[in-house]
This record gives C-alpha cells, structure tokens and sequence, in this order.
C-alpha cells in the first residue's frame, strides 16, 4: 500500500493530466491515484495535478486554470499540467541531463501544453497527440469508466514519453558523436563517422564546408550521402557524379572502376559500396567531379 495519493479531475480527461500521471510514474513507482472535483479530497492529496486551481510546486500543486494561469516560457507558449510538472521533475526523470529534459519539453511537453492552453500557433495540422489521448475517453454509446480509459491512456502516454527520452538522449549523444567527426576530418569536406549516427543537424550547425558524409550501414556496407542545402531541404550542397546516376553493381563498378561499388540513387544523394577503403574512393571521384564541372 502507497502512502502518495495524486489527485487530478474526473470525468473528460485530455494530453495534459494523462501525460503528468505517466512523468510522476516515472519518479513515483508507487501512488494511489484519485480522480475527483471534491474539494475536501483534492487538499488532502499529496500531489495535485490539473484541478483545484492552484499552481505551488513546493507543496505538490500543479494547476493552470486558475486566473492568470500558471506562467509561459519565453517564446509565448503557456504551461499546462503537463508543463509545470516538467518544470519541477523533467531533470530527475531525465537523468540530470538538462539538455534531454529541455529537448523533450520543446519536442513533446510544449506541444502538448500549446493545445491545452488555445495556444496554437506553430502547431502542425492533422491528427495530434493531444487529440489521439482525447480518444481514449468513452464515446456516448461506450458503457466503459473513465477511470479505466484514463488508466488505458496513461498506460500510452508512458511508452510515448519513454520513446521521446529515449530520442532525446540519442540526439544529445549523437551531437557530440559527429562534432568530433567535423572536428578530425581530414578533408572538411568530407566527414566520416565510425558509426551511422544522425548527423544533419550538427553537420550544418559547425561545418559550412562539407560535402559528404561517410558512415557505416546498419547491414555491413558503407554509404556516402550528400550533406543538403538546407534542413529537409532536396537540394544538395553536391551531388555525387552525374555518370553514376541510377547505376548498381556491375554497371556502377564499370563506371567507377571501383570492384565493390554498389548502388547509386537516381537523386545522387546517396550511394555506397562494400568496404570503407571503396567508399572513400567514392568520395575522391565526387570531390574531383565536382572540381572538373566548376
């Protein structure tokens, strides 16, 4: 038996209180969770979360409906349950690294907070989360409790905000990974990194010279990709030769006289062979393509 009561609303539950129950899970194994409007119910809760109409984070009050409401960050976006409970524990559940707490609030709990609070600009369109954990409530010809929707939702929510710490923490690391690549390169125009790490970011954040990016598949080979002009931008800073457009295998390796060349796409973004050695021939004959056509 716990010793920790939650409280939060009852009735239509929405992304915010249904994510705050499944961060508190992280750092409470164990609560005893009440879902009520009875005022006497909510004071005496340890933790209060999206009711009650108070925002004190040292006595364990996380509300935003209150007039005024709870406090925006800095570009304008409101908090919500979700938000003031990240404030006040999305460091310990991230480990103590600030940078995957605030990765994870710009990735995930800001959005969540935005729609909660009307606050949607800069909010994509379509399906959001926000509505998908709406649709956990009941539908008028559903006989299902709340309370168990709400539990079903948490459940969700849980492995959802595991999957954005778990990406958070990737992109950090990684972060680190290839700007110790840019930094050895041998040739700044070509970045090589030991092992397939997400790279485009970083790569166009300290390096306004490279071209290509060598790296390892997660199947053996290795590949050689264009660094674009912009983020999700098509257009490359180069392309890899325009002979080797569409060409595989035996073709390829023809026209490179490379014996283990295998592919390169018909975009020219990307190619590869089966050996690093190989590759970075590829990545010679590119640069003095490129050189030849200037």
């Amino acid at each position: 038996m716990t010793d920790i009561t939650i409280a939060t609303h009852n009735g239509n539950f929405h992304a915010d209180d249904v994510f705050s129950v499944a961060a508190l899970k992280c750092v409470i194994p164990s609560f005893k969770l009440v879902r009520t409007r009875d005022l006497e119910v909510i004071g005496e809760a340890d933790i209060v979360l999206d009711v009650g109409g108070i925002y004190d984070p040292e006595t364990g009050r996380f509300d935003h409906h209150q007039r005024g409401g709870a406090g925006e960050r800095e570009n304008g976006i409101p908090y919500s349950s979700f938000g003031l409970i990240w404030q006040k524990y999305g460091l310990e559940i991230c480990g103590g690294n600030q940078d995957i707490a605030n990765s994870v609030d710009s990735g995930l709990v800001s959005t969540i907070d935005a729609v909660d609070c009307g606050h949607v600009e800069g909010v994509s369109k379509g399906i959001s989360l926000s509505q998908t954990i709406s649709m956990f409530n009941p539908t008028w010809q559903e006989d299902s409790h709340y309370d168990e929707c709400f539990d079903e939702a948490v459940t969700f929510a849980s492995r959802i905000l595991a999957r954005f710490i778990a990406s958070a923490t990737g992109g950090i690391s990684a972060k680190a990974i290839v700007a110790k690549a840019v930094e050895n390169a041998e040739d700044p125009r070509v970045i090589v990194l030991e092992q397939y790490t997400p790279w485009k970011r970083t790569v166009h954040a300290l390096s306004e010279e490279a071209l290509y990016v060598v790296y390892p598949s997660g199947s053996g080979p290795w590949r050689i990709q264009t660094v674009p002009m912009e983020l999700g931008s098509f257009e490359d800073r180069k392309s890899l030769p325009t002979p080797w457009a569409g060409l595989s295998n035996k073709e390829l390796q023809d026209v490179t006289g490379i014996d283990d060349a295998m592919f390169c796409h018909n975009g020219l973004f990307i190619g590869g062979a089966e050996t690093f050695e190989s590759t970075m021939k590829m990545a010679a004959m590119a640069l003095q393509f490129q050189a030849e056509e200037a």
